[in-house]
């Protein structure tokens, strides 16, 4: 039987319901699932593209988190939730990623590890957001990390600690990994 979740804000049918996790969703998703597979998104990246005010940084010296943007593609976790669930997830995640409406919910195609395409639900960035960082090179980003603290600590664990759990799953992301040289370079220097 095909569901119309258009109470979620969903713009098709499903019969199932996926979450893509590109952050800290990945390991920490805060919901139940009843399947998980690595997956790629085409269309998007993994950036430092959004401000931060609080928990990375100050309103005077934001840091960056994670945002999915437009081009490239991302190769995440998603996450199959139960139809009895799909309801209290739904909420869950509005909860946690738009707490300040920096991103925007969307339903994308996502490519399972098998080979297999889904739609799932996920967060990416509002380009027209105030808190949106636009597009920065490995160097530029490094630097605002590397100088960034919010009331969750300095920036630069923040990122380290993203790139360890990223490695851990076996997801490459280079960009990120370019910044976490780069914030090495600084600490040494």
């Amino acid at each position: 039987m095909v569901n119309r979740k258009e109470n979620f804000g969903l713009a098709c049918d499903m019969d199932e319901f996926w979450v893509f996790g590109y952050g800290s969703l990945m390991w920490n998703p805060g919901f139940e699932f009843v399947e998980q597979s690595q997956a790629l998104v085409r269309g998007y990246r993994r950036s430092l593209c959004v401000r931060s005010w609080v928990h990375r940084g100050t309103e005077q010296n934001p840091g960056l988190v994670l945002g999915l943007d437009r081009g490239g593609s991302c190769r995440g976790m998603a996450f199959r939730v139960a139809s009895d669930l799909w309801h209290e997830v739904i909420e869950y995640l509005r909860e946690r990623e738009l707490v300040t409406n920096v991103y925007l919910e969307r339903n994308l195609s996502l490519q399972l590890a098998g080979g297999r395409s889904v739609k799932g639900v996920t967060y990416v960035v509002d380009r027209n957001h105030t808190q949106y960082a636009g597009a920065l090179d490995a160097v530029a980003a490094a630097q605002i990390v590397h100088e960034a603290h919010g009331r969750s600590g300095p920036n630069d664990a923040y990122v380290f600690n993203t790139l360890a759990h990223m490695k851990d799953m076996g997801i490459r992301d280079h960009w990120l990994e370019q910044v976490v040289d780069e914030v090495e370079r600084l600490r040494a220097a």
